[in-house]
């Protein structure tokens, strides 16, 4: 027997799935005491936006573990380091990391200056805007273009916002820089014997990791029993 919100109920299912398939890779962000991450969709989407002023345009765009390919999701950690927080269900471990892209561009300048341009933006948004811990950048070149085509604003990202509830969302949501708290995988608060997991979104006029620090330790104040805390950023918003 189905019910009149059968149907309702399976979309929003599926679009759940969705959105968490969507997110891509999650990749640490600091070291390994940060106990924070960022969805690879999240980092992407700035990295794609500092691209824009060298004149290139990225095509695939994959960040994963330094000193692998990019493709196969292992870790690049021999094992033996133990992480400050406990890691996210399918996160990747604090470490050194690679960005691999493909970028298209215009022959008014010679392709190895383009490529060194777009490697030095993509470096920068990386460590100054985000927080990520990059060791290497892996550009190819994938067409040659017969005039730039015309830039674009970005998308806004699509949030599964959630309310803040209970001390540690409510002092999450209070840190300058904190768009709002997301459910993209579960409750905006996890909580575990002594841990607890905040999910949320940032401004992108704020450097993510900072806001990410902040966050950890209003939560850590908030929660009862001295918890340890990690932050998962699942998308950085243009407020303007």
């Amino acid at each position: 027997m189905t019910t009149a919100d059968g149907p309702q109920r399976a979309d929003g299912w599926t679009a759940a799935v969705r959105q968490k398939l969507a997110l891509g890779r999650l990749l640490p962000l600091g070291g390994p005491g940060d106990g924070a991450w960022i969805a690879e969709s999240a980092a992407a989407a700035v990295l794609r936006e500092a691209a824009v002023e060298t004149g290139a345009v990225l095509g695939r765009l994959r960040v994963g573990p330094a000193g692998t390919d990019g493709t196969d999701g292992t870790d690049g950690t021999d094992g033996t380091r133990t992480p400050a927080v406990p890691v996210p269900p399918s996160a990747l471990p604090s470490g050194p990391l690679r960005i691999e892209a493909g970028f298209a561009a215009t022959a008014r300048r010679p392709l190895p200056t383009t490529a060194d341009a777009l490697r030095a933006a993509l470096l920068k948004a990386a460590s100054a805007r985000l927080g990520l811990v990059v060791e290497e950048v892996d550009l190819t070149v994938t067409e040659l273009l017969e005039e730039e085509p015309p830039r674009e604003p970005r998308e806004p990202a699509g949030l599964r916002t959630a309310e803040p509830e209970g001390a540690a969302g409510e002092a999450a949501a209070r840190v300058p820089g904190v768009v709002s708290l997301t459910r993209v995988l579960g409750s905006a608060v996890h909580t575990g014997e002594g841990h607890v997991r905040v999910e949320l979104a940032t401004a992108a006029d704020h450097r993510t990791l900072d806001v990410v620090r902040a966050v950890r330790g209003a939560v850590a104040r908030a929660a009862e029993g001295d918890p340890t805390v990690a932050v998962l950023v699942t998308a950085v918003v243009d407020r303007g």
